[in-house]
């Protein structure tokens, strides 16, 4: 695979499509993550900060499995801010629910399992980002939550 901009850009459209098309991706547009941010805006911020990272890094990884994995990292499907119990401790459980839903959808890379996985790290200290892309998307998420959070962006 080659490593342009342009490639992460056809890679990156073709995979939001499809996930808009053949999975349960669009019902995280109903879903508030961060301040006014919806999951789904919040997904796509990140999957676009790590490739934009990726790419000022000019690191070789692999493109799809940054974007699908950034894409799947919050698949948890419900609203975390409800009063049920069982959101209760989310930051902790949500990466694992959401690994659940994506393996219900796709068959995932072992590098899209560990993206999602582990992207919570280090508060989720059993799930360690294991390879070059979930290290980028762990960070490209904190960068994401704090703008969206405090409105930065």
């Amino acid at each position: 695979m080659k490593y342009y901009r342009a490639n992460f850009d056809l890679i990156f459209s073709e995979m939001l499509s499809s996930l808009n098309r053949t999975s349960r991706f669009p019902q995280t547009k109903g879903y508030i993550q961060h301040g006014r941010v919806s999951v789904y805006e919040h997904s796509i911020h990140v999957a676009r900060v790590s490739c934009k990272l990726a790419l000022f890094l000019h690191l070789r990884v692999d493109y799809a499995s940054l974007i699908r994995g950034g894409l799947l990292h919050d698949y948890f499907l419900y609203d975390w801010h409800d009063s049920d119990k069982s959101h209760r401790l989310h930051g902790f459980r949500h990466p694992k629910t959401a690994l659940r839903n994506a393996k219900e959808d796709f068959d995932l890379t072992k590098t899209e399992q560990n993206i999602i996985v582990s992207h919570m790290f280090p508060l989720t200290l059993r799930s360690f980002p294991c390879c070059l892309e979930a290290w980028i998307v762990c960070i490209a998420d904190k960068i994401c939550a704090t703008k969206e959070t405090f409105h930065l962006g």
